[in-house]
């Protein structure tokens, strides 16, 4: 049996409680802005703690039916932040990817479709959030993470 290596994406990654946030984007989109957001949003207590896995790149790997995003240990713990360079910060080895972002995304919408609500990677359904560009992604993440689907509630 020949086992698959691990897939580098070009996608930042933050491990928010047991789970990571994968920030996908071209080149610009504030992937690395988002990621930091999301860290200091862990540090003040509006989302459960959110430690670095890794910035602007990072491998996927399908394990049992789940995505596991992994840092890669010569980005390990560093970060760009836009006006200081590269800093170092407190990073988690890996996660299971619970939630994929999506800035600059085409399909976004004020009331998305179930469908671009959801995406596939590796063989494995996640729940994504598009986001238009110039449009700030971190209030809706934090939503994400903190309030349930009210559509859900009807069922």
């Amino acid at each position: 049996m020949t086992e698959q290596a691990p897939r580098t994406v070009h996608a930042t990654a933050v491990k928010v409680g047991h789970r990571a946030v994968v920030i996908r984007g071209p080149s610009g989109s504030g992937k690395s802005r988002l990621a930091w957001a999301l860290i200091l949003a862990g540090r003040t207590g509006q989302i459960p703690a959110a430690e670095l896995i890794g910035d602007d790149r990072v491998f996927v790997e399908p394990e049992q039916g789940r995505l596991v995003v992994r840092q890669v240990p010569e980005l390990a713990g560093m970060i760009e932040i836009r006006g200081l360079g590269l800093r170092r910060t407190a990073s988690a080895a890996a996660a299971e990817a619970g939630l994929v972002v999506d800035l600059g995304a085409a399909d976004a919408s004020r009331m998305p479709e179930a469908a671009a609500l959801r995406v596939e990677i590796s063989g494995v359904q996640l729940p994504r959030i598009p986001v238009a560009a110039g449009y700030e992604p971190l209030p809706l993440v934090v939503a994400a993470l903190t309030t349930t689907c009210a559509a859900d509630e009807d069922t």
